[in-house]
């Protein structure tokens, strides 16, 4: 890969589960990171003295990305911390609950398209003039097997904004490829140890997911974390508007 050192990294929902693995990676390959975080702020706290003890510059931000007024204040207060953004790692989302199609009211389905939709677009619309100037820059977004698949019972809404991920990405890549700004995505399968699944997935649920999986085995954070870092290096100036899925090979693009 190429040199992350000095690189500047805001990550979103970065002081848990797969965000704070990304924060943690992007640390240890050289970058200075800003981790937004809306309630864990301990795990966040967590990333700040890791980039201490590693020499690095970092600091925690809290902000609800759903709102604009956040997210606007959000990406200002990261790129005056670093002076200016080279990579942006769009984290922050969510399930809520599990609802099927007769149990969605419109406050449910309008919140869920906020927390994973919404928030990316404002935090990348804000983002993108300093991303602009950086001289080659990276986007990664979130997304995961849920938009590709359609998820497991009761995710509907939260499948659905997955899968818009993805297309949010192809879009933005061409939109702003002109800029020297690429953008990607990843969308993990099933990642254990993670709140949205200790929340959302129960033991058989997962049992029976893994049994499906080739490599025979659930994820962890730093599964996922490895590749994004990899999408945020110099090397892969070539790659945009791709979608990396990782889940042991359960479905394949």
């Amino acid at each position: 890969m190429g040199s992350l050192v000095g690189k500047r990294a805001l990550v979103t929902a970065g002081g848990q589960g797969i965000g704070k693995a990304i924060a943690e990676e992007l640390l240890r390959a050289g970058c200075d990171v800003v981790a937004h975080y809306f309630s864990d702020e301990k795990g966040a706290l967590d990333v700040v003295e890791l980039a201490k003890s590693l020499g690095r510059r970092a600091i925690c931000l809290q902000a609800d990305l759903s709102c604009e007024n956040d997210a606007i204040a959000l990406v200002k207060q990261a790129a005056d911390f670093l002076g200016g953004l080279d990579v942006l790692v769009n984290n922050a989302g969510g399930l809520v609950a599990r609802r099927t199609l007769s149990q969605v009211d419109l406050s449910f389905w309008q919140k869920v398209i906020d927390i994973n939709m919404t928030s990316m677009m404002l935090v990348s619309r804000e983002a993108v003039p300093y991303l602009a100037r950086s001289g080659g820059a990276s986007i990664v977004n979130i997304s995961s097997l849920a938009g590709r698949k359609g998820g497991h019972g009761g995710s509907l809404v939260y499948s659905m904004t997955k899968g818009a991920v993805l297309t949010f990405t192809r879009a933005l890549a061409a939109e702003l490829g002109a800029l020297g700004v690429r953008v990607n995505a990843v969308a993990p399968g099933l990642i254990l140890g993670t709140s949205f699944h200790n929340t959302h997935t129960t033991k058989e649920s997962a049992e029976e997911t893994i049994r499906g999986i080739p490599l025979a085995r659930a994820g962890d954070v730093y599964d996922i974390a490895r590749p994004v870092v990899f999408l945020a290096s110099e090397y892969d100036g070539f790659i945009t508007g791709a979608t990396l899925d990782i889940n042991g090979g359960v479905y394949c693009a």
